[in-house]
């Protein structure tokens, strides 16, 4: 369905666009074809249980099926993406309503996510908009504004406000188990835009002559594509990795549903979804920003053909651009991610990784791997040591990626231990990741609470 149906359709329904026709959105044509071939093929629900009409497929699946979408059509993926907030009212919904609005789901409908306001982005403690019970109309009514509205005339809403299981619980409990959701939706799409950009990339760099050769024979461009691969890679692999965290968490939740979890199953479930937690605003950050600079050195690969519509890494560059802005912008992942520096949660995992068993020839890459984990931790001992939360906050960014390379490099270097196809990616991944490790520690080595002064220096006089 990918290949045959939406990635063809994908330029047309970017020149198409939708349209308002009495006061409803009337999609592209395209996209209403796209919409019939997966509905046809079944394929929608594909989390939802059997009793719902679902398929009953394990969360990995889907998002694997999310990156195929968004390889196919980055946009058309936030609309068959969506049935996501199904989940939501599987997790925590009234039976009465998942039997309303699940079966919907799997039939084909579509559906939206309401969560932002116009004074409430990422800050979702800010919203304003309020339900409340009409006793005459026997109803639940909204009053307030939402926009940016993910698909917003999808045939069923979820609105941050309304009474989906218990009162009280939705900022604290079912917010940010949509959020884990959503950040993996768009760690799926962005990983996607990537495999996007890198095959358009290689394709051209094969097919462009320049001096009697094909440009990728120039050690320029091989080693940008090469490069542009290990983070493709890295990113699938964080990708992955965060999907079976998330999934075993709410697997316990739905078992609770079922009966009382014994000791052990609440210590396993607290075990992963700390490790959610600490994942999906990770996967979000990094897996967006390698879509930003895959697209950006795909179309530095192209050249000035690659700003033209001649081609289709244009529309794949614009596509990109909005992963590390909405579902939180990579700051916003910072920080919900710096916490898990800071409580050792991220190193923790290292230690995990590091004690497991490789291939013995990869034995260097082990030990690079090492020795960024004892210069991560000594980089996060001199930020938490000065006792400031400012100062962490400075540094957030550098010791969250710098968990980040570690944890990707040895995610490569378990894959490349089974798969010969792997090694070379996570061997230039790890290149790549001590470099930029041995810059954020450089920098954080050469800092001090001092230099705070100059950041409140340059805001006062602005």
């Amino acid at each position: 369905v990918c290949g045959d149906v939406i990635a063809p359709n994908a330029e047309g329904v970017d020149h198409d666009g939708p349209k308002v026709v009495n006061d409803h959105v009337e999609y592209a044509p395209g996209t209403a074809r796209n919409i019939e071939a997966l509905r046809q093929a079944g394929l929608f629900g594909l989390t939802l249980p059997r009793k719902y009409e679902g398929l009953n497929f394990p969360l990995v699946y889907f998002v694997m099926a999310n990156e195929m979408v968004a390889r196919a059509d980055a946009g058309f993926e936030n609309i068959w993406g969506l049935q996501d907030c199904a989940e939501t009212l599987n997790e925590f919904a009234s039976e009465e309503l998942k039997a309303k609005y699940l079966p919907r789901v799997s039939r084909g409908e579509t559906c939206a996510m309401d969560l932002t306001e116009p004074d409430a982005g990422s800050d979702l403690q800010a919203v304003m908009l309020k339900a409340h019970w009409d006793e005459a109309k026997g109803t639940w009514l909204l009053n307030g504004v939402k926009r940016f509205i993910t698909n917003g005339d999808g045939h069923i809403s979820l609105v941050l406000a309304e009474l989906v299981g218990d009162r009280k619980m939705g900022l604290i409990k079912y917010v940010m188990s949509l959020m884990n959701a959503a950040r993996l939706g768009i760690g799926a799409q962005s990983t996607g835009l990537s495999e996007a950009a890198y095959r358009e990339a290689l394709k051209y760099a094969q097919e462009r002559m320049q001096f009697g050769k094909s440009i990728i024979e120039f050690p320029a461009v091989a080693e940008m594509l090469s490069n542009m691969k290990a983070k493709l890679y890295g990113s699938r692999a964080m990708l992955y990795e965060t999907t079976r965290f998330v999934e075993i968490y709410k697997d316990y939740t739905h078992l609770s549903h079922d009966r009382k979890l014994t000791p052990e199953e609440r210590a396993e479930m607290k075990t992963y979804t700390r490790l959610a937690d600490a994942f999906t605003p990770m996967l979000k950050l990094m897996s967006s920003e390698y879509c930003n600079q895959l697209a950006y050195d795909a179309i530095q690969v192209f050249g000035g053909s690659g700003y033209m519509k001649d081609y289709p890494i244009e529309r794949i560059y614009r596509d990109a651009r909005i992963t590390n802005i909405y579902e939180g912008t990579s700051q916003l992942q910072v920080v919900a991610a710096i916490r898990h520096v800071t409580t050792g949660t991220y190193l923790n995992q290292i230690r995990e990784y590091e004690a497991q068993t490789y291939a013995a020839d990869l034995g260097h890459v082990h030990q690079k791997l090492i020795a960024m984990r004892e210069q991560y931790e000594r980089a996060v001992e001199k930020v938490t040591a000065a006792g400031s939360n400012e100062f962490i906050d400075f540094h957030a960014r550098r010791m969250v990626e710098m968990a980040a390379h570690i944890i990707i490099g040895y995610l490569l270097l378990r894959q490349a231990s089974e798969v010969e196809e792997y090694r070379l990616s996570a061997q230039l991944y790890v290149k790549h990741g001590e470099a930029q490790n041995a810059a954020a520690a450089e920098y954080i080595a050469q800092s001090s609470p001092d230099d705070l002064d100059l950041i409140t220096a340059v805001r006062q006089a602005e």
